[in-house]
């Protein structure tokens, strides 16, 4: 869900309204593709203009079977499509897999043509509350809700535009999970292997609840505005709610094992806590709270959100079982140790449903759910199993 990634901060520069790339921004490395016609959504209604933003690595090939050598990777919640990289002009953060795309690496680009999308409803380039609608004006609350499988929609159309009749490997994890089995299951013929890292079949309550605080967060400040901010001057933004909101959640990114043994009841250099100072565990969350307002948008974190709680993999399918048994693809369902978000149960109810998956790996990690982030050469080992053949 999270990426954990290093970013310069400067607290006295007050964070824009919105940490959403914008028309007219540095592209970076972003490709852009502007789906023809209108996005239909599963809950109804349609999004009239779709652009998908993403970045792709090494070259494509084909070969007269009509299998390519294509590599979908999926991000997760606050992810994007700039998955392998430096922080550099229009990207704001470095790559959050860049251990594992590369010459020599897990996804060699030597042999692997890698495909990163930005999702539909993000901020990194692809259609969302902070782009332009057709009427000219700012989306913002007006954007509407869109799941995952509106997701693979549009990226369907992506992989049309490449070529690419056939994943080699869809690979995600959390949210990037969730859209890797929607893809599985809505386009069996078309995902050779898939790769689901730390992702549920259906979002539980427990993760849920979870989410609700941090969703009331953002709508309660007063910089919300109903979603419509994005135009507002720097420091003028729902910089307080959406910072909240990562404080909550990012405790449920990490385990109390390493938050404990990495800070214990220590204060912040230079602060007492018993005369208004920060422990340095709650300095931590402040740091990372600081970070994501300034890269990243309150209106697609609400929209994102929305989104992984709507994910069932049994909706309209007859239920879960049955959803999963739709998966055609050669499967490795991966989990982590200490995730206490998405608890390795939810992992192993993946790996028993579908027909060609392999038995659930665990990746040991103190470091909990931000673990399949974190635990590169373990998600590697499994990138490498999958692709070996």
């Amino acid at each position: 869900m999270s990426t954990d990634i290093t970013t310069s901060v400067d607290p006295a520069v007050r964070p824009p309204a919105s940490g959403a790339w914008r028309e007219g921004d540095d592209p970076g490395r972003r490709l852009f593709l502007d789906l023809e016609g209108p996005l239909r959504l599963e809950v109804g209604g349609e999004l009239p203009q779709v652009r998908l933003a993403y970045e792709t690595w090494g070259d494509l090939r084909v070969d007269a079977a009509g299998r390519s050598n294509a590599v979908l990777v999926l991000h997760a919640l606050t992810g994007d499509s700039h998955v392998a990289g430096p922080l550099g002009p229009g990207h704001k953060s470095p790559g959050w897999w860049d251990a594992l795309i590369g010459p020599g690496r897990a996804l060699d680009t030597d042999h692997w043509f890698v495909v990163a999308p930005n999702i539909v409803g993000g901020c990194q380039g692809t259609t969302g509350p902070a782009s332009t609608g057709p009427d000219g004006r700012t989306w913002g609350g007006r954007f509407p809700f869109v799941t995952a499988r509106d997701s693979v929609r549009a990226e369907t159309a992506l992989a049309d535009a490449l070529g690419v009749d056939r994943w080699a490997l869809v690979v995600g994890g959390s949210m990037g999970g969730m859209r890797a089995l929607e893809w599985a299951v809505m386009e069996p013929e078309r995902v050779e292997r898939l790769l689901l890292l730390a992702s549920p079949a259906a979002t539980s309550a427990d993760q849920i609840a979870w989410a609700a605080p941090q969703l009331a967060a953002i709508r309660a400040d007063p910089g919300w505005r109903g979603g419509d901010y994005h135009d507002l001057p720097d420091g003028a933004g729902p910089h307080a709610g959406l910072g909240v909101a990562r404080r909550i959640a990012h405790l449920s990114y990490r385990s109390g094992y390493e938050l404990g043994t990495r800070f214990g009841r220590d204060p912040q250099d230079g602060e007492d806590p018993l005369h208004g100072g920060r422990y340095a565990v709650e300095s931590y969350l402040d740091h990372h709270a600081e970070k994501l307002v300034r890269r990243f948008d309150a209106a697609s974190y609400v929209r994102l959100t929305e989104l992984m709680n709507a994910h069932d993999v049994g909706r309209g399918r007859g239920g879960v079982a049955a959803g999963l048994a739709r998966v055609t693809a050669r499967t490795i369902v991966g989990g982590v140790s200490s995730d206490r978000i998405y608890p390795l149960e939810q992992q192993a109810e993946l790996a028993a449903g579908i027909p060609n998956a392999a038995e659930l790996r665990v990746i040991d990690s103190p470091y909990g759910h931000d673990g399949f982030l974190i635990e590169t050469g373990a998600v590697g080992a499994m990138v490498a199993e999958l692709l070996k053949d």
